[in-house]
């Protein structure tokens, strides 16, 4: 007869629980994984590099949260200038890795390092980009010589209604999060490192869908309640990206290669007037359906734009309805990443004070966004129900190896 088998001791017992633990919390993030993957959506990391090609916060997956910002530099030194860029990038690799924006103090009397109303939190996938906007290059830091000639003035366009405290700016940038405090934060640090070389012009928070409200990822509506980025470049589309993005060496200020343009636009919406409008009208103005996104005689969202005529000769999606303006003969292509804003009650009116916040990313604004924006300033029916009034441009600097510094490129 064989030996009877010993029964495993309390030591192997537990290491054997341990390993089944194990297993099975493997297996459920396995799980979780596959289950995301098939419905197209991976968890997003909560890190986003600052150092890289290009800068982060452009062909970012859209974060849920934005502040948009303006500077204006009071220094007349091109050193403490560089000095900015320097420690902005410094503060925003750290922020955007999740650690505090400085080392402690260690004076207690001294004022904190960091702000702190993030401490211990995430970093939300943190991304600060960084532009300069037409004005850098004035007689101030000798840098006429280097401004693009895309980096233009935008112009004047019918109907615009500017306010020169929303618009234009030395220095532009764009901070995102998933957080919005922690998008706030980052802002309220920049301020905090400018004092003395630059005071902050003006800015504006801004919104778009969560997760826990967008569970189906659909293309965000804006307030009109339309859906606003249908057709937009495929961030990794790395040809599309180059071509109508990304500045190239070509383009004549090799600076800025691997950069690009951002214009901004906030865009105030008549929300009471709009609210007011019949379901048809509304479509009409638009060219789509406002449920399903579809444009107007077809059938899904990413149809293409029908601009034939009935037979009666009535154009099926309106000549003045704003995708058809937009589209235009189709040759004309930008990338958005458009957020809502809502700043609370215009208190001379007692309407809301609400809209777009228009963030447009091209390789050439006068072959992209200013050519667009022209014909839909003259003729678009959905002028009627807003009004532009804050405006800026940027150039965007191309990515920051380890080691340097956003700007660097410019300043070196």
């Amino acid at each position: 007869m064989s030996a009877r088998r010993k029964a495993p001791g309390p030591t192997i017992l537990v290491n054997r629980l341990l390993l089944f633990a194990l297993l099975a919390v493997v297996g459920v993030a396995t799980a979780l994984v596959l289950v995301f993957y098939r419905a197209g959506r991976v968890p997003q990391p909560s890190t986003v590099p600052l150092f890289g090609e290009h800068q982060a916060g452009v062909a970012t997956t859209q974060q849920s949260f934005a502040f948009v910002a303006a500077f204006d530099v009071t220094t007349k030194s091109v050193a403490e200038l560089r000095a900015l860029l320097q420690e902005w990038t410094a503060v925003s690799a750290r922020m955007a890795a999740g650690r505090p924006a400085a080392e402690p103090s260690s004076s207690p009397l001294s004022p904190p390092a960091d702000t702190g109303e993030t401490s211990g939190y995430a970093p939300a996938r943190l991304t600060m980009t960084f532009g300069a906007g037409p004005s850098l290059f004035d007689d101030r830091f000798g840098l006429s010589r280097l401004r693009p000639s895309a980096l233009v003035d935008i112009p004047p366009f019918a109907g615009d209604r500017l306010v020169r405290e929303f618009s234009d700016g030395d220095l532009g940038v764009q901070i995102c999060a998933d957080d919005v405090q922690v998008a706030f934060h980052a802002l309220r640090e920049l301020i905090r490192v400018a004092r003395g070389t630059a005071v902050l012009r003006w800015s504006q928070a801004g919104f778009r869908p969560t997760e826990a409200a967008n569970t189906k990822e659909q293309t965000a509506r804006n307030l009109q309640g339309f859906k606003d980025g249908t057709v937009n470049i495929d961030t990794k589309n790395t040809s599309d990206m180059n071509r109508v993005v990304w500045a190239q060496q070509s383009d004549g200020a090799g600076w800025m290669a691997g950069g690009t343009y951002l214009v901004v636009r906030r865009i105030r919406m008549r929300i009471e007037v709009w609210d007011r409008s019949s379901l048809q009208d509304q479509e009409a103005t638009i060219g789509r359906n406002k449920e399903s996104g579809a444009p107007l005689g077809g059938a899904k969202e990413l149809d293409a734009l029908n601009l034939t005529k009935e037979a009666s000769g009535v154009p099926i999606i309106p000549e003045d309805a704003h995708v058809r303006l937009a589209h235009g003969n189709g040759t004309e292509q930008i990338f958005r990443r458009p957020y809502a804003f809502a700043n609370g009650m215009d208190t001379r009116t007692g309407e809301l004070d609400s809209g777009l916040l228009y963030l447009v990313f091209q390789r050439d604004p006068r072959k992209q966004f200013i050519p667009i924006q022209e014909r839909l300033a003259a003729s678009d029916a959905l002028n009627e129900y807003i009004a532009h009034v804050g405006s800026a441009i940027f150039a965007i600097f191309p990515g920051a190896k380890a080691g340097g510094y956003v700007g660097e490129t410019l300043l070196h």
